[in-house]
């Protein structure tokens, strides 16, 4: 987020992607780049995951965008998404702003053929006009606070172009954001029978809601996630309109929608499913048979039943699956590099041995600040880095820390005698016991260094070969 900030400092448009909980990683950027604002378009692509398919909660960015004030697109369609990330670029630039593109899971893994456009020309090399903007004392950030509130009640007139309004008479409304409205069109066969609002940019329009409830006495709220819309519909309408949605119950407070779920919600006949099948039955996901995580977790579940108030920490990557059986080796995975400062935290409320667990590719996202915590903290903790030589939960691509891992513990300050190297293989077992147990009882910052190529890296290097 930062970098492209940078970028956009220079005139470059730049845009940065993420899910979800990457979005907290970099709010503090994200919030205060509404405050400097933007000279090359900066366009931030979110992608929610309602239904928690692989992430720790099922937050809405769209929340991110209405906190720092910026402009939110949220495409319907494969070719809205491809419009609107142009338009972004654009609208970036009108009003020196960062653009937040919201997307969801099935937005995110779904195609389809979409009509390109002529490539442009890449911005040439700028400084801002002005440069204060950028520096954000607070003289300077209380100036721009005032513009970017301002801009606001622009942002909301152009939502009316962006928004599309279907007139009509009936019982019921139906507003439908970004890949709701796909939803709604599948169920009504592209003919809307009731007044309509498809939203697809925010601020959303007051005008266009006002003028939807004239039509109706209830509206249904269709939109993926949580609730952000519904609640503000009821600051916006008189009391005696009837909202209808998440909080009412009349779809679902948590999960994915999806068009049989809201044909329900329109009070249409259901649809006649599949029945469950009996035969396929479900997988869930496991350590990969070979895979060096399954020895060290071995490993350290043998030493660690000799120490019955042991607390592991672990972190986000494929190692959290030593949670599972037949592991169970793991107590904690909240967020990127919070294994150490948690084991930081356990320690010194008396939980000895205080055990962290964290991937070398997690260990440089997040991981590093908090050892060097418990370095000047002389904290008593034993943090164990599972290596395996890639970053394996996004593709294979090389860790950060690749054959540098040691050199960066002995840099943060961790005595060159306690950063130790093992490598989980079963012939290995007795070595790895002993080495685990030494820097357990060791009083101070000592780390493990579990080191063997992922299985399926190393697969592909052989084929290669």
């Amino acid at each position: 987020m930062e970098a492209a900030l940078g970028a956009s400092y220079a005139g470059k448009r730049a845009m940065v992607c993420m899910k979800h909980v990457g979005m907290n990683v970099c709010a503090d950027a994200f919030v205060n780049s509404a405050m400097t604002g933007a000279s090359g378009g900066l366009v931030v692509v979110a992608c929610d995951d309602p239904s928690m398919h692989s992430s720790q909660n099922e937050q809405d960015s769209r929340f991110y965008a209405e906190f720092a004030m910026v402009p939110c697109f949220e495409p319907s369609s494969q070719q809205e998404a491809y419009d609107m990330i142009r338009l972004a670029f654009d609208y970036s630039e009108k009003y020196c702003t960062p653009v937040l593109m919201r997307l969801t899971t099935r937005m995110a893994h779904s195609r389809a053929v979409v009509q390109t456009a002529p490539m442009r020309e890449e911005n040439p090399l700028q400084y801002p006009s002005d440069q204060k903007r950028w520096v954000l004392l607070p003289a300077v950030a209380r100036r721009r606070n005032e513009q970017v509130i301002k801009q606001l009640s622009e942002y909301e007139k152009d939502s009316d172009e962006g928004n599309a309004l279907t007139l009509g008479k009936a019982d019921m409304g139906v507003i439908a954001c970004g890949i709701g409205w796909n939803y709604l069109m599948e169920n009504i066969e592209g003919k809307p029978q009731f007044p309509t609002l498809k939203v697809t940019r925010y601020p959303v329009s007051k005008k266009q809601i006002q003028a939807l409830a004239s039509m109706c006495k209830s509206i249904l709220v269709v939109e993926e996630g949580q609730p952000l819309l519904e609640k503000a519909l009821k600051g916006y309408l008189p009391t005696d309109t009837v909202i209808k949605g998440r909080l009412d119950g009349t779809l679902p407070r948590t999960g994915e929608l999806t068009p049989d779920i809201l044909r329900k919600a329109l009070g249409m006949k259901e649809k006649d499913a599949c029945a469950p099948s009996n035969v396929a039955v479900p997988r869930p996901p496991a350590l990969c048979m070979g895979c060096g995580h399954r020895d060290f977790y071995t490993a350290l579940n043998n030493v660690v039943k000799n120490y019955p108030t042991a607390r592991v920490f672990s972190d986000i990557g494929c190692y959290t699956l030593g949670y599972l059986p037949p592991f169970q080796a793991i107590h904690s995975c909240v967020d990127m590099g919070a294994s150490i400062t948690m084991a930081i935290g356990a320690s010194e409320s008396g939980v000895h041995p205080s055990i962290a667990v964290i991937g070398d590719s997690t260990f440089t996202h997040s991981g590093m600040t908090g050892l060097l915590d418990a370095v000047n903290m002389g904290a008593n903790i034993t943090v164990c880095i599972s290596d395996n030589l890639t970053t394996g939960m996004t593709g294979g691509q090389d860790s950060a820390a690749f054959g540098r891992i040691e050199n960066i513990c002995l840099g943060i300050g961790v005595p060159k005698e306690h950063v130790r190297l093992i490598i989980p293989l079963p012939k290995n077992y007795a070595e790895m016991e002993k080495v685990i147990k030494e820097e357990i009882e060791y009083r101070g910052v000592s780390v493990v260094v579990c080191r063997r190529e992922c299985i399926q890296t190393a697969k592909r290097h052989l084929k290669k070969q």
